[in-house]
C-alpha cells in the first residue's frame, strides 16, 4: 500500500478514528527510538553507579523497598 492509498483510506475513517490515528502518529514521532532509550538507560545506570561509588547515596535493599511500598498502599 502506498502513501496515497493510506491517505485515501484514512480520510474515510470517522472523525473519532481519524483523531485516534493522528494521536498515534504524533506520539510515534515524539517517542525516542530503541537506541535512544538504551543510551539513556546506560547513562542513568552509570550515574547511579557513580553515586554509589562516591558515597553520595546509600543502597537500599529490595526487602526495605518492598516494605515501604507495601506500607504506602495500605
Amino acid at each position: 500500500m502506498n502513501f496515497q492509498q493510506i491517505e485515501d483510506e484514512a480520510l474515510h475513517l470517522s472523525k473519532e478514528e481519524r483523531a485516534q490515528l493522528v494521536q498515534k502518529l504524533v506520539l510515534s514521532l515524539e517517542s525516542p527510538s530503541e537506541e535512544e532509550l538504551k543510551a539513556d538507560w546506560l547513562l542513568e545506570a552509570r550515574r547511579r553507579a557513580e553515586e554509589l561509588d562516591n558515597g553520595s547515596v546509600q543502597a537500599v535493599s529490595a526487602d526495605e523497598v518492598m516494605r515501604k511500598a507495601r506500607a504506602l498502599i495500605k
